[in-house]
């Protein structure tokens, strides 16, 4: 059977990653002096202003406006309204809630006289996803892959001065063509690249086919049927927050499985470990990976959910779409075995304490090889499950 999918990137340029950025940078300069710190920061940018919001609870000090502007200097905002040295700047940051710093502080577990682990509840309810699949050497869909790549590519040669039009925004898709479950074909390129008034887009299309997709793409998943859409508006001069309002946390399907498996909701960026949106989000990836990994199965789901201020989830589903070696319910139970799910053994586990966050605020927070989630680690003890 033969079926399409689709997935998108953004560059560190889109206004929505220029926010993401900034959150987490400033997290990383509060967890350089305060690993124990609680934040949540947030930031909208728009035209000539960037807002920054949040509640932040921690002994660091730290310069929000100069690590902002620090931010958007090195993404490559040096000209226009938005400039690093031009545009305005609103900070809005206070401390976190007692009310939710109480049951994170000490879980409900903890207060009936728990173990260690039990310290910490979850910062908030929701459930969090995981995924994996042999699509690729990362266990990661085919399609995000690319994306990621073809965005960083974009990035890569304006930075580098191989292209000297280009300017910080750009937006890539991959269209993927599926026989069954295996990807046989790049069926659509799109790019929009966003570029100085000289350029005509004859050159920017000849650029980006040779330049990124070909740098970018395996020659035998491109064919003479391949479609292609380079700057399809056909003018791309006026981008990042002075063409769209960015936001942190928008580009949350950008930022997981291009869409590939379900989203509890939750954004990452901005937020210490202690909030189970992104820690529980980065075992949840390492969990799956992990069992794909040990040959448990060759595509794998798994869902993860909390009540605030409760250690322990209240659920673990896992769904191996039929490629379980194992019935979906032994392999939920091998996880609640292996895997320590509270948020204090999360945190240990992965080491998450540590400024790590302002790399994975562009091109996909998983299925790249510097983060600790993306470890397979627990191979040899679950393939003994086999």
């Amino acid at each position: 059977m033969r079926r399409f999918f689709t997935s998108e990137s953004v560059t560190e340029g889109h206004p929505d990653k220029v926010c993401d950025r900034i959150s987490d940078t400033i997290l990383d300069e509060i967890l350089r002096q305060d690993p124990y710190a609680r934040a949540a920061v947030e930031c909208c940018a728009a035209y000539n202003t960037l807002m920054i919001a949040g509640e932040v609870t921690s002994t660091a000090r730290v310069d929000y406006e100069a690590v902002a502007r620090a931010v958007i200097k090195n993404i490559g905002y040096y000209a226009g309204d938005f400039a690093y040295d031009k545009c305005r700047i609103i900070t809005l940051v206070h401390a976190q809630s007692p009310d939710i710093a109480l049951g994170v502080d000490s879980s409900l577990e903890n207060r009936a006289g728990g173990e260690k682990s039990d310290l910490l509840g979850a910062g908030d309810q929701g459930m969090m996803f995981g995924y994996a699949c042999r699509e690729t050497e990362e266990l990661m869909p085919l399609p995000i892959v690319l994306a990621h790549k073809l965005s960083k590519r974009l990035a890569d040669l304006r930075k580098n001065q191989i292209v000297d039009y280009l300017r910080p925004d750009g937006k890539t898709q991959v269209t993927v063509e599926y026989d069954g479950k295996t990807p046989v074909r790049v069926d659509t390129v799109v790019i929009s690249a966003q570029h100085n008034t000289k350029v005509t887009h004859e050159q920017i299309e000849r650029d980006m086919k040779e330049l990124v997709v070909k740098a970018v793409i395996p020659p035998e998943l491109l064919d003479e049927n391949t479609k292609y859409f380079i700057n399809p508006t056909g003018r791309f001069e006026i981008g990042g927050p002075e063409g769209d309002t960015g936001l942190t946390g928008r580009k949350i399907v950008v930022d997981t499985y291009g869409g590939r498996c379900a989203h509890g909701g939750g954004a990452f960026s901005g937020k210490d470990p202690t909030k189970v949106d992104r820690s529980a989000a980065y075992m949840a990836r390492y969990i799956c990976k992990n069992l794909v990994a040990a040959g448990l199965a060759d595509e794998v789901e798994l869902q993860i959910a909390y009540a605030i201020g409760v250690a322990n989830p209240v659920s673990v589903f896992v769904d191996s779409f039929g490629t379980g070696k194992l019935p979906d319910d032994k392999l939920a139970e091998i996880v609640k075995t292996v895997f320590d799910l509270r948020p204090f053994a999360i945190i240990e586990t992965l080491n998450l304490r540590r400024p790590v966050y302002a790399e994975t605020a562009s091109y996909g927070h998983f299925g790249r090889a510097q983060f600790s989630w993306e470890r397979t680690d627990r191979v040899e003890n679950l393939k003994k499950w086999l």
